[in-house]
């Protein structure tokens, strides 16, 4: 039988290194709808803030899953989000109940034998799923995983010159798929033809901000291609951070991100929870381009909504 390839590669966020190795559209993953797998936990460390309880499992190690095959790579299109789920007591029926969730790999297929997942912990009222990976399961313990087609989001390699990215809370997952992508080594055939790229990322303050020692990382070797803004919008006053205070507004969109008038050259990427989008670009189920994104002239084939 062979080995696993667990330690093989870095956990700690601040140490990994963009890489580009894509899959196109359509490729068998290794967990399809028709064959989903149950996967142990192969490794996590719990990182400790010190304003409050560990908010969230693990800003600085991703939690690691194993493959069924410990000699292949996941084989997954990038951007694609996969399906979790596990049975957990529901205490107000006192009974099990199937708990679903999507994420997004922050691990690519140069990764043989396992993948991992950044996972912000919520807490038993507004994160279920989330408590129960970050703080009751085992090293070992199970987890069932699903892919399907339509959670292949924007393909690899991208045609656009220039990409802006707008994030919030864990919709960051999905833009750090994008950024190994497009700043990556990797095949020639494989790179795409961005030559900028800036990521707004909004969080409440500089402990929520989630792979954020890697996403500045990247950001420092790659100066003349990737900016990385953070925008904090309950900051304490009176902490060390001197980046952008507040929200992602009009004024932070026309200051970072390239303009519409840049025409098929750019994209911008939308993932975040829906009050987001609802200011932002419109409902994610809808094509057209609404709020500030619209209001500043991007239209809807300039505008991604993960």
């Amino acid at each position: 039988m062979a080995s696993n390839n667990y330690n093989n590669y870095p956990m700690m966020l601040a140490e990994r290194p963009a890489i580009c190795s894509l899959v196109p559209p359509g490729m068998p993953c290794h967990f399809s709808i028709a064959y989903p797998a149950t996967l142990p936990v192969a490794s996590r460390h719990h990182h400790h803030h010190h304003h409050q309880r560990p908010t969230f499992y693990d800003l600085d190690c991703p939690i690691r899953f194993g493959l069924p095959d410990p000699t292949k790579p996941m084989d997954l299109t990038t951007c694609a989000c996969l399906l979790a789920s596990a049975q957990l007591m529901d205490n107000t029926k006192n009974e099990l109940v199937d708990v679903t969730r999507p994420y997004t790999p922050i691990s690519t297929n140069h990764q043989v034998g396992c993948f991992d997942l950044l996972i912000k912990d919520y807490g038993t009222k507004n994160g279920w799923l989330s408590k129960y990976l970050c703080e009751d399961l085992p090293i070992g313990g199970m987890v069932n995983f699903k892919h399907i087609d339509f959670n292949v989001k924007i393909p690899a390699p991208f045609r656009h010159k220039k990409i802006g990215m707008i994030a919030g809370g864990t919709g960051i997952t999905p833009m750090i798929q994008a950024l190994h992508a497009i700043l990556g080594d990797g095949p020639k055939h494989q790179q795409s033809s961005t030559d900028e790229v800036t990521l707004l990322y909004g969080s409440r303050n500089s402990d929520d901000i989630l792979g954020g020692s890697m996403l500045q990382k990247w950001a420092n070797e790659h100066t003349s291609k990737f900016k990385y803004v953070d925008v904090l919008s309950l900051e304490p006053s009176d902490s060390n951070y001197v980046g952008e205070r507040g929200f992602i507004d009009r004024e932070r969109i026309v200051k970072y991100l390239p303009p519409a008038s840049n025409g098929e050259d750019v994209i911008i990427f939308v993932c975040g929870p829906p009050i987001m989008y609802e200011l932002l670009c419109g409902p994610r189920n809808e094509t057209e381009v609404t709020g500030l994104l619209g209001e500043l002239g991007y239209s809807s084939n300039q505008v991604f909504k993960f």
